[in-house]
């Protein structure tokens, strides 16, 4: 079986020198095996896609991602409604899909995980076009997902300190939401998830019910109520307790459709992208094979 690695060297706040440690563990790793590996290193966001494209042309059956999620984002794109798996090495500043998927956090031993396990099937969320395995969604999510992209600090600080300052300047629009092809219902949302799995990532969990492989979205939706009072009631995120969030809802979800007056920011695991007036999210079932244990 022939197997791609493909390494972001910055993820992470990485220091400099990283990619070429990465590298090696990786070759040695699979060489210990006896098995033939090729070995890339990013060099710019939409290359992990572009090299995994080329990987399952030239028969790659396993493919993995050693990156945050936004890194997974790119190959996983690649890799849907096809025969090759998907294999996760998590160097992320939150690693939300590799801790819901219980991803090893020591990389050797990820490695070794992907490479015995069996491949099954896990569903893949779209907003209009683009996909998405972990997060998507718009409001404050969105909004710090943008400024992070945009900050020189990287890691989990950075991530905290734009997220601190997002809190307080942020300001919600209001939605239409209609979810499969119902009445629709009209919101001033701080968040608006779609999820496929249950957290963003460091442990907290949006949508504690979501499962990566039960061909459906969990969409969650905070009201705008009282900014003070969400603050507050942001630690629920990490006992599994958002749902008490007040004025948080949640539903299991095929499709949704949202509108709002003014052009949307939506992010897709963690990758912020200027959409437009109307948004349009689904499931598809199964389409992507995943090598965890």
């Amino acid at each position: 079986m022939s197997t791609t690695f493909i390494i972001n060297p910055i993820s992470g706040g990485a220091r400099p020198g990283v990619a070429r440690e990465r590298a090696a563990l990786a070759r040695a790793v699979l060489e210990a095996r006896g098995e033939a590996v090729e070995v890339f290193v990013t060099e710019a966001v939409g290359h992990g896609r572009e090299i995994a494209r080329a990987a399952v042309r030239q028969g790659a059956r396993l493919v993995i991602a050693w990156g945050g999620d936004g890194t997974i984002n790119e190959v996983a794109s690649a890799l849907a409604f096809g025969n090759a798996a998907l294999g996760i090495v998590a160097a992320g500043s939150g690693n939300g899909l590799a801790r819901e998927l219980g991803v090893n956090r020591r990389p050797d031993v990820a490695i070794a995980e992907a490479l015995a396990a069996t491949a099954r099937p896990m569903d893949v969320g779209e907003i209009e076009g683009r996909l998405f395995v972990n997060i998507a969604g718009m409001g404050v999510d969105a909004f710090v997902a943008a400024r992070f992209s945009l900050a020189r600090r990287r890691g989990f600080l950075g991530y905290v300190n734009v997220t601190a300052r997002a809190l307080t300047s942020y300001i919600p629009l209001e939605y239409r939401i209609s979810v499969d092809g119902g009445t629709p219902q009209i919101v001033r949302a701080v968040l608006v998830t779609i999820a496929n799995s249950a957290q963003f990532g460091n442990g907290a969990r949006i949508a504690p019910g979501a499962r990566v492989d039960d061909g459906l979205l969990d969409l969650v939706i905070v009201e705008e109520r009282w900014r003070v009072a969400t603050i507050v009631q942001l630690p629920r995120l990490f006992t599994g307790t958002a749902d008490r969030i007040r004025g948080c809802t949640t539903q299991r979800i095929r499709e949704v459709t949202i509108e709002a007056d003014d052009p949307m920011t939506y992010h897709l695991d963690g990758e912020p992208v200027v959409g437009g007036n109307r948004l349009t999210a689904r499931v598809h079932p199964g389409a992507l094979k995943i090598a965890v244990r």
